[in-house]
């Protein structure tokens, strides 16, 4: 899948979760190579900033939108590579 590809999913994703994505846009396109690259390399849009173990069943819980995400926009008011923001956030 290409980046442009990944950006829809992200962007459909967000709207139904009720986030939104960083309006930083050379942000945005940083992490979606990163996700781009996992794919390439994994075969799956491992999170780029969880390191992968190369095991699925370890590594299932990063793949984008990871299990981790909603407790830190929960937390911080954005995930951890910054792709997704919580609504209130000021980014």
């Amino acid at each position: 899948m290409d980046t442009n590809k990944i950006l829809k999913m992200s962007q459909e994703y967000a709207k139904k979760a009720g986030f939104k994505l960083n309006k930083d846009k050379a942000r945005l396109n940083f992490i979606l190579k990163g996700l781009k690259k996992n794919e390439d390399k994994y075969g799956y849009i491992y999170c780029p900033c969880r390191l992968v173990t190369g095991n699925f069943d370890k590594d299932r819980g990063i793949i984008c939108p990871c299990i981790f995400h909603k407790d830190e926009i929960k937390r911080d008011g954005h995930c951890l590579c910054q792709l997704f923001f919580g609504k209130k956030d000021k980014k």
